[in-house]
């Protein structure tokens, strides 16, 4: 694993236990940066559109916090199932990643699934009832993503990161203020850059009762495709940034249950940094790793994994194949699963490769399954330097072990 030059996040001592195992037994560090939860937890004022054009939302603005001293609205499309008014449904909020904005499809997956949705965009721009691309608005807040590396000179309070937590955090107190909405059943998910944002709002909102990041992580000055533009910037702005803006600072304050879906190859967050992040939260920990998963907005909306696993967190539903234990003893791999859905198929992604992450090359093949004992195996090929196990289930729902360093 490559260090970056500047080593100044939070050094995590990654423990050798079995996946699904608590870690981190001293006290977690007070967060480096804090919002005023108490005046995020109220509902913000809102302003419908009077017309959209998007089938099964509707277009909304809400009140955001002030930047530079002036006020901002926040964007977002708003749904709810269709039998709500039968029942308190549970929520979902979803945060989009770099070049994204509010997704009315994202609302509706959510919607057809039984929930109350809100996507909302976090770098001021707006659909509204005009055609074609979003354009920015006169009450947006700071711009976001590669953006946000400039404004570390900023007040704390007038950067995109604290915008945008702050607008995620609005965007759940605006649901748990509905009828038509069980406040108690609000869980978290987002993509790519929403996925890192995910790793922090969960550490500073427990109100979500889970979070689901895809692809984003913690760690980002140190194998990510920003840790160059972090060294670039040098110490006096790369510092600053990491000390307030990196998640690695968060996950440990998270106590909820955590859904981490991701690709062994992804160019923006790699393993290394994923592991590390992973085994910061407290609360449960699910994997769902898939070997060369696209990175991007459609391939991050779409996993069943997520609405499982927010089904069998908020309602009861089967729970997803969890690891429970894992092992090398000669070039003999191993894992246990604990799967209440029987399991149908296992794999061993294995690389020879070393060095940064993301050239590697990775190999699949079928794994050996004990589906009663929910233990699979592999015989390891001469010279693999890393390796994990995938399960699937009846239900086409993919668990994963963490990844393996072999000495």
């Amino acid at each position: 694993m490559r260090t970056s030059f500047w080593m100044i996040v939070t050094t995590v001592a990654l423990s050798a236990a079995a996946c699904g195992a608590e870690d981190a037994l001293e006290p977690d560090p007070p967060l480096p940066v804090k919002w005023d939860l108490k005046a995020l937890a109220s509902p913000p004022k809102v302003t419908p559109l009077a017309e959209t054009k998007e089938p099964g939302v509707r277009g909304i603005f809400y009140d955001g916090l002030p930047f530079k001293g002036k006020p901002t609205r926040v964007f977002a499309w708003l749904g709810l199932p269709k039998d709500a008014k039968d029942r308190k449904a549970p929520g979902m909020v979803l945060v989009h990643g770099g070049g994204g904005t509010a997704h009315a499809r994202w609302v509706r997956l959510w919607t057809e699934r039984g929930y109350a949705a809100i996507s909302m965009d976090l770098c001021g721009k707006a659909h509204g009832p005009a055609e074609g691309a979003p354009r920015r608005h006169e009450l947006g807040g700071p711009d976001g993503w590669d953006a946000s590396f400039e404004q570390t000179g900023w007040p704390v309070e007038d950067q995109w990161q604290y915008h945008a937590v702050a607008d995620a955090i609005l965007a759940g107190s605006l649901l748990r203020s509905m009828p038509e909405v069980d406040p108690d059943r609000i869980g978290l998910t987002g993509i790519s850059w929403g996925g890192y944002l995910v790793c922090i709002i969960a550490g500073v909102d427990d109100r979500f009762r889970f979070a689901a990041p895809v692809y984003g992580c913690g760690f980002i000055g140190e194998d990510s495709c920003w840790a160059a533009k972090l060294k670039q910037m040098g110490p006096e702005k790369a510092g600053p940034w990491l000390a307030r803006w990196d998640p690695s600072h968060y996950l440990p304050k998270v106590k909820r249950p955590m859904l981490w879906v991701a690709g062994d190859r992804d160019f923006a967050y790699p393993m290394g940094s994923l592991q590390k992040s992973y085994l910061l939260p407290k609360g449960d920990r699910y994997l769902s790793i898939r070997p060369a998963m696209p990175h991007g907005h459609p391939q991050g909306e779409a996993p069943a994994e997520i609405g499982a696993f927010a089904g069998q967190v908020m309602g009861g539903g089967v729970p997803l194949a969890r690891c429970a234990g894992q092992g090398l003893g000669g070039r003999k791999a191993w894992a246990v699963f604990q799967a209440k859905a029987p399991l149908v198929k296992a794999q061993c992604v294995f690389t020879k490769d070393a060095g940064p992450w993301q050239p590697r090359k990775w190999d699949v093949a079928e794994a050996a399954l004990d589906a009663a004992a929910g233990k699979v195996s592999f015989e390891l090929p001469d010279g693999v330097t890393v390796f994990y196990f995938t399960v699937t289930d009846r239900r086409n729902l993919v668990a994963s072990s963490e990844h393996v360093t072999v000495k």
